[in-house]
């Protein structure tokens, strides 16, 4: 027997290997192996078992033996190796970067084991003699408990192990090893809830999610205006799978919105519920990853690599928030996980769903085309109504230079004076966008970017938002020593005028700086729910998917940030942000309010998210994408090439560019810079291709690579289906 394996290199071949005599019966499709690869031992994966070597292989005496196997249960089944196989092929990435992709490195590496502690639990039939007070004390405070950990009985009951060993001993209890899962979310209080009685436009979506047909297989674009109780139809179609002994996988977009819908699964399906994401430690993560492999976990909730969580007989998945670009990786393989959970349901046979206020262009279309279900929740659950949004001109005089319009602060004020919550929305983090001399005209420069640092006043310093770097922020200009001026402003600003503004108010700041510990989002979002603060400000961690009964005012400090940017999809992107923000106002029984600050107050895209109108929005964009041959029309891709040498990455795109023009089928844009030229010391180049079938570009490239591969100090890669040109 031979084994073909894939190991974790990315080479984009698979190695043959023989099979001992003594693993044949063992060996499975699917499982992890030890293998040697040259003078080490690998890990990978066993692709495919052939009874006899495969034609050109080297003589099956020649082949290196299987040395062990690492895990006897398989981590894929068959249809999550055809899934892989699929990703792989569509996206031109090595078939082992996807495998890699799909399980954590703390499960594949085996970096963690299960951990395991000792458990006391009183004996069915203690013995009838007499113990002395002390221990006859303790032993009834075990028996009240039940049992319990040994650490924590010790802890709880100020005793030691030796006197509940001494029990032991005697028989009135025993201890054994057992293992202990690492819970993600221990110590968090959950309150049980049951399912909420939903109005006629839910119930309707609910029954195009149950009733959905296996065959032919449709997902259910579910199109719900924000606050119309997505989630608790969700929530019913999970249950109703779980009553066929199914699983389910529910995908958020971000870490952000992964505690306040775990709460609320976990709430309902208890224990069931696993959640995987990159902030759980790697004990978490092995522990959560192989209760849902057992069977143990049947709810998943997670971020886009959830979408490969194992789960058994899996009948539904969920994206929530499905227009998300948080959904798409940016590194190989560079899939969409959006696109993976539909690939994924149809060879699965499961439901899938596709869950947006603002869906993306693309699903809106299939929904059009009769490829997707569409169904529709056009009102507010409850007694919720959506907001009214006023659109303030910043380009008026009584406004230039300001963060916050008269019109803004009045209503601030409004809601601090009615206890009423306020979230304020700027895509922006830092105290300002860059420090500059006004008398010379130098700017403090990221050396590695090109692009000015970022001034954060929380630590005096200076930090480039792309590559990390930090820098003490100059006293004065280092060119000429004049008076340093700050230019634009960011979270840490508004947070810090709104604190003089508005002396007492209780404030909280939400972006990347504020929530680098583990648990920070959970920490600010439940202080806020449980209105420990009055005002919240925060980036697009914000913007989507949370709920607070008690807030009624939005404001959106900088509409204009993402409208003019060189992309052709920024206005979508801009209305679907605007409209998410807004509607986190006005979703109890209070009514809600929003101010969109803008200095283009006369924007199509402003004045229709002002609306709600999504469908006129969507008309009008789609014309003008079909005009221009943009997606959903065609597939957008790019080749991105970088490299530390400015002029072998600007010759290669060009070489890259001038081969692919040839290729019938293709549409090749010109090779030009990158939006950000230079990144983390790196030079950035970028070829766009328009095509029709995807397949014609994948085959393109990977003949290009083989006839013209990149030199050591070049990379270039293929980015399938790119959600941005920049």
């Amino acid at each position: 027997m031979v084994a073909r394996v894939a190991i974790d290199l990315g080479l984009d071949r698979l190695f043959d290997y023989s099979v001992p005599v003594e693993l044949e019966k063992k060996l499975a499709v699917g499982q992890l192996l030890f293998v040697p690869f040259g003078r080490r031992t690998a890990r990978g994966f066993a692709m495919e078992l052939l009874p006899d070597p495969p034609a050109g292989s080297k003589p099956d005496y020649d082949l290196k033996p299987v040395s062990a196997i690492a895990d006897e249960t398989p981590f894929f089944s068959s249809a999550m190796l055809e899934l892989a196989k699929k990703i792989a092929a569509y996206t031109a990435s090595p078939l082992e970067n996807v495998l890699k992709s799909a399980v954590p490195a703390s499960v594949a590496r085996q970096l963690s084991r299960d951990k395991t502690l000792f458990f006391v639990e009183p004996a069915q039939e203690p013995p009838a003699a007499a113990l002395p007070k002390r221990q006859q004390w303790l032993y009834g405070q075990i028996v009240r408990l039940g049992g319990g950990w040994m650490a924590q009985l010790c802890r709880e009951l100020e005793t030691s192990p030796a006197t509940v060993k001494a029990l032991a001993d005697k028989g009135f209890v025993s201890i054994e090893p057992r293992r202990k899962r690492r819970d993600p979310f221990a110590g968090r209080k959950l309150l049980p809830s049951s399912p909420l009685k939903l109005n006629a436009s839910q119930a309707k979506a609910l029954e195009a999610i149950v009733s959905a047909p296996e065959k032919p297989f449709r997902p259910v674009l579910l199109h719900g205006v924000t606050g119309s109780g997505k989630t608790e139809v969700y929530l019913q179609a999970i249950a109703a799978e779980l009553k066929l002994g199914r699983g389910a996988i529910v995908l958020v977009p971000e870490i952000a919105l992964t505690p306040q819908t775990v709460q609320r699964f976990a709430s309902r399906f208890g224990d069931t519920v696993a959640v995987l994401h990159s902030a759980l430690s790697d004990g978490e993560r092995h522990d959560e990853w192989h209760r849902i492999r057992s069977g143990e976990a049947r709810v998943v909730v997670g971020p886009r690599s959830a979408v490969f969580a194992p789960v058994r007989d899996l009948g539904l998945i969920v994206v929530d928030e499905e227009h998300e670009p948080g959904y798409k990786q940016d590194e190989s393989p560079r899939y969409n996980a959006r696109d993976v959970a539909v690939v994924r349901g149809s060879i699965e046979g499961a439901k899938v769903v596709l869950g947006s206020a603002t869906p993306s262009l693309e699903s809106w279309m299939n929904a059009k085309r009769g490829k997707y279900a569409l169904a529709t929740i056009p009102e507010r659950a409850g007694k919720g109504t959506l907001p009214g949004v006023a659109i303030v001109d910043m380009s008026a005089p009584e406004n230039r230079g300001r963060i916050f319009s008269a019109q803004l602060l009045d209503a601030i004020r409004a809601r601090l004076e009615r206890a009423e919550q306020t979230i304020l929305f700027l895509n922006r983090r830092g105290f300002s966008r860059a420090l500059a001399c006004p008398s010379c005209g130098y700017t403090s420069t990221c050396d590695a970017c090109g692009i000015p640092y970022t001034y954060h006043k929380a630590d005096d310093c200076l930090r480039c938002h792309v590559c990390g770097r930090w820098a003490p922020a100059p006293s004065v200009c280092p060119e000429c020593g004049g008076s340093l001026k700050h230019k634009g402003f960011g979270t840490q600003k508004a947070e810090l005028t709104l604190s003089s503004m508005f002396k007492g108010a209780r404030i909280l700041r939400m972006d990347l700086d504020s929530t680098s510990r583990k648990f920070s989002h959970d920490d600010i979002l439940g202080a806020f729910r449980r209105h420990e603060a009055d005002i919240l400000v925060g980036t697009q961690m914000i913007a989507k998917g949370l709920d607070f009964p008690n807030v009624t005012l939005v404001g959106v400090l900088n509409a204009d940030s993402s409208l003019y940017m060189p992309d052709f999809r920024a206005a979508e992107r801009t209305f679907q942000l605007l409209s998410q923000v807004c509607g986190r106002a006005g979703r109890a029984e209070l009514p809600g309010e929003a101010y969109i600050q803008t200095y283009d107050p006369d924007s199509s895209v402003i004045r229709a998210a002002s609306r709600g109108d999504y469908a006129s929005f969507a008309e009008e964009e789609l014309a003008e994408r079909k005009a221009a041959g943009f997606p959903p029309y065609c597939h957008y891709s790019s080749v991105n090439i970088r490299s530390k040498d400015p002029a072998l990455a600007s010759g290669w795109a060009e070489m890259y560019a001038k081969s692919l023009s040839k290729i019938d089928g293709l549409s090749v844009g010109e090779a030009v810079p990158g939006f950000l030229e230079k990144a983390d010391g790196w030079y950035r180049w970028r070829v766009s291709v328009r095509c029709v079938k995807i397949s014609a570009l994948v085959n393109a490239w990977r003949w290009l690579l083989k006839v013209r591969r990149p030199p050591a100090a070049l990379k270039a890669a293929l980015d399938v289906d790119a959600f941005s040109p920049l």
